[in-house]
């Protein structure tokens, strides 16, 4: 299998995070053979201005691998944000680049602020676009060609993404990954990383564990996000109370007064958003899901998910791929990860 090349734009004051997030999410995407042979998705490169090194934002320093004079045909650019991208010496080398590119790239990209390189190269004009809430206004002030919708966390439009800000590059990393290789492979992704597969809402909402980690107690500031890491393992109260060091009555007290919630409704809540996730890949088997997420049973999997959905995993299975079927028909430029 070859790889698909996919190339990140650095330069001075970049946001680091802006590509080094996306280039792990890209490097984790292999495909396994049925001997435990593991094939690499993904050639990830770094391009440069010139060959020089570069500076973040943060004073990190890179050496890209490649310039924009000597750089090799790409599946999949990437242009990250950082504030060196709007200056002016900066656009005035990239933009002639960026036009060139365009007719022969695949797919091109935006992270968070990023949105300026495609922006001022004229790429994004009349398209669906968003970018970091912060800087909406003034991406709308001064490209007012582009459809922006500020609340996004990515969106796609024809070869073109944009996502919103710094981590949501990842949520666009596992959006292409799922494109090109299938959910099962970007779900692996997520995984490793530990970072849910599609985050819902947009960028002005938290993700379920980031929203209770704002309400919590410093003896809870943890204690979310290690459940959502240990879905597949006895969550049982006692264990958890065991955890946060307190007794069981106690800590059943203090989570129902921080959170609003038992700790069993919490814990079914995740497990279950986790399965309505893996559900989407096409060959998990019932049985699997239910394990993976922590049910003893296909049963009790099943009566739960029904009570919290109003619907049976297996019906949800047959309307999801049923959407989805309909959905890659379509030829009209869609939002992809705000539902």
């Amino acid at each position: 299998m070859t790889p698909k090349r996919i190339g990140f734009l650095v330069f001075d004051d970049v946001v680091a995070l802006d590509f080094v997030g996306p280039i792990e999410a890209f490097n984790l995407a292999v495909i396994s053979g049925d001997h435990g042979n593991r094939w690499p998705c993904y050639q990830v490169i770094t391009i440069g201005i010139t060959g020089k090194t570069i500076f973040s934002e943060s004073r990190l320093r890179f050496q890209p691998d490649k310039s924009i004079s000597n750089a090799p045909p790409l599946d999949t650019l990437v242009v990250p944000g950082g504030s060196g991208l709007r200056r002016s010496d900066v656009e005035k080398a990239l933009v002639p680049w960026l036009k060139a590119r365009a007719h022969k790239t695949r797919r091109m990209a935006s992270v968070c602020t990023g949105i300026y390189g495609l922006a001022s190269a004229g790429l994004l004009n009349g398209c669906r676009a968003t970018t970091h809430w912060g800087f909406a206004k003034d991406v709308a002030r001064r490209f007012p060609k582009i459809r922006l919708n500020d609340d996004a966390i990515f969106i796609k439009d024809g070869r073109f993404y944009t996502s919103a800000g710094v981590t949501a590059g990842i949520d666009l990393s596992l959006a292409l990954i799922e494109e090109d290789y299938g959910p099962k492979v970007a779900l692996a992704v997520a995984r490793d990383l530990v970072v849910y597969l599609k985050r819902s809402g947009g960028q002005g909402q938290y993700s379920e564990p980031l929203r209770f980690q704002t309400q919590s107690t410093d003896r809870f500031s943890e204690i979310t996000t290690w459940i959502a890491g240990h879905l597949h393992e006895d969550l049982s109260v006692d264990l958890l109370a065991e955890r946060a060091s307190c007794s069981r009555r106690h800590f059943s007290r203090l989570f129902k007064e921080v959170f609003g919630s038992t700790p069993a409704d919490f814990v079914e809540r995740l497990r279950l958003t986790e399965a309505r996730h893996e559900l989407a890949i096409p060959r998990a088997s019932l049985k699997g899901v239910a394990a993976s997420v922590g049910f003893k049973s296909v049963d009790a999997f099943s009566r739960a998910f029904e009570r919290r959905f109003g619907i049976r995993p297996t019906d949800y299975r047959h309307r999801f791929h049923s959407s989805a079927r309909q959905n890659r028909k379509r030829s009209a430029p869609q939002l992809i990860a705000v539902a």
